[in-house]
């Protein structure tokens, strides 16, 4: 499988050490799930789990059920595959937590035509979600959809921020990266002089814990969008402040009410 991964993109910085060992076995020849349990073997990561072809999940059972109940996650040989087993490999805490809460549901409701509300909020950060770590002005700012405030005018802030992707369907999506491309993200407000986190395990461990919480309200979709190649540094264009006029990226914030979004269908976005 040849993927044209550029490693360097700054959306891969995290993912890139054990993603481009992951590739490279790939490139060798291995399955997808056999590569990424081989990573996972050699760094003592997601003990206890185990990445599987896909053909071992049972004709008519649900995906996310199967992974709970075996510990295996059934992996196809595509690319949203490989970074849903890389996205697994750097959120052992997030990861298992999202799949509980799918599970719970399917248990509770069943497998219909559609997912319900907290199993759509759930797929939203498992396909297209992201962490962003950031001074409360840069959180307020992406709120309101200041984005001149969030993007040139508080531009220095940034070296504060953290951005961390969690969806795979979003680095999928950035392999060839378009300006219109856009996260769903949580955002954790900094408080006045403290360090970001830098390390992906105490986001990890952070972001775990929010979606367990009653205050965190995953079911009501706690998500801010942000067109992702609008953060610096992310893309050359953005230099220029003008690359942030374009209204149909870079929206306006919704004066009516709007219609509740529809809900996913099952099957997840590949």
């Amino acid at each position: 499988m040849d993927w044209a991964i550029d490693w360097q993109a700054p959306w891969l910085a995290q993912l890139r050490k054990l993603g481009q060992q992951a590739h490279a076995l790939v490139q060798c020849g291995a399955t997808v799930a056999n590569a990424l349990q081989q990573v996972a073997a050699a760094h003592g990561l997601l003990q206890g789990w185990q990445f599987v072809d896909q053909q071992q999940l049972p004709a008519g059972q649900a995906y996310e059920a199967f992974i709970r109940n075996q510990r295996c996650i059934p992996t196809r040989d595509n690319l949203h595959d490989f970074f849903n087993g890389l996205v697994w490999l750097h959120w052992p805490r997030l990861k298992p937590q999202l799949n509980a809460l799918q599970a719970g549901e399917i248990e509770r409701q069943g497998v219909g035509a559609q997912r319900g509300r907290l199993r759509d909020s759930v797929t939203v950060l498992d396909e297209n979600g992201g962490l962003l770590v950031a001074p409360q002005t840069l959180c307020d700012a992406l709120r309101e959809k200041r984005w001149q405030d969030l993007f040139v005018h508080q531009r220095d802030l940034w070296a504060q921020a953290r951005f961390f992707p969690i969806g795979h369907a979003l680095l999928e999506k950035l392999v060839q990266p378009r300006k219109a491309i856009t996260a769903h993200v949580i955002c954790m407000p900094l408080e006045h002089g403290s360090p970001p986190i830098n390390a992906m395990t105490a986001a990890d461990g952070w972001l775990s814990e929010q979606v367990l919480s009653v205050s965190c309200n995953l079911a009501n979709k706690p998500y801010l969008p942000i067109p992702i190649l609008g953060i610096p540094g992310w893309c050359d264009q953005n230099q220029n402040f003008s690359f942030y006029d374009d209204s149909l990226v870079f929206r306006a914030p919704r004066t009516a009410q709007t219609p509740q979004q529809p809900v996913l269908p099952e099957r997840d976005l590949a």
